[in-house]
């Protein structure tokens, strides 16, 4: 069982720059690749990228590539997601997800994660 717990979110310019983080807490947090996703209000949830097991290896989403990076320190169970030269439409609740992959193979996302944090939410005024 692994609990995530997100935080850093908030309100920020159009242009401005955010970091937003995801506590793990229980077992084996360096098995499970990471991901972040993010909702807007009435729109379904949206893949945003994932990073792989060591950290070497990352993918997004095209709507955020260039702008987005994710990291993650594995010795602080935590994942990182820091987005620069945000725009009104990157406004969404964004949460992070785990899944488990024992392989350490490069970053890719399928559609399945198997533990979900509660979200986060991040507002852009234009």
């Amino acid at each position: 069982q692994v609990q995530l717990v997100e935080s850093g979110g908030g309100l920020v310019q159009a242009g401005g720059s955010l970091r937003l983080s995801c506590a793990a807490s229980g077992r084996s947090f360096s098995f499970y690749a990471m991901g972040w996703f993010r909702q807007a209000p009435g729109k379904e949830r949206e893949f945003v990228g994932i990073i792989n097991t060591k950290g070497g290896s990352t993918y997004y989403a095209e709507s955020v590539k260039g702008r987005f990076t994710i990291s993650r320190d594995n010795a602080k169970n935590t994942v990182y997601l820091q987005m620069n030269s945000l725009k009104p439409e990157d406004t969404a609740v964004y949460s992070c997800a785990a899944r488990f992959d024992y392989s350490g193979g490069p970053a890719y996302y399928s559609g399945r994660m198997d533990y979900w944090g509660t979200g986060t939410l991040v507002t852009v005024s234009s």
